[in-house]
């Protein structure tokens, strides 16, 4: 099932009645910083040398 632009925007409509403008602008402030927080990390681990779990997989008994 896919979500064509009118359910999207009517989702949208739902959730800013719901919840109101104020409530939404912090969620969606807090979800920025979460998503921004998970690519630094992401980034920081791929420099430092990759997956940690790699050198685990061959100490299996």
């Amino acid at each position: 099932m896919r979500l064509g632009a009118t359910e999207i925007l009517l989702i949208l409509v739902l959730a800013l009645v719901i919840f109101g403008s104020n409530k939404l602008s912090g969620v969606g402030k807090a979800l920025g910083t979460s998503i921004k927080e998970f690519k630094q990390e992401i980034n920081s681990t791929n420099e430092k040398g990759g997956d940690e779990s790699a050198g685990e997989s061959g100490n299996k008994k």
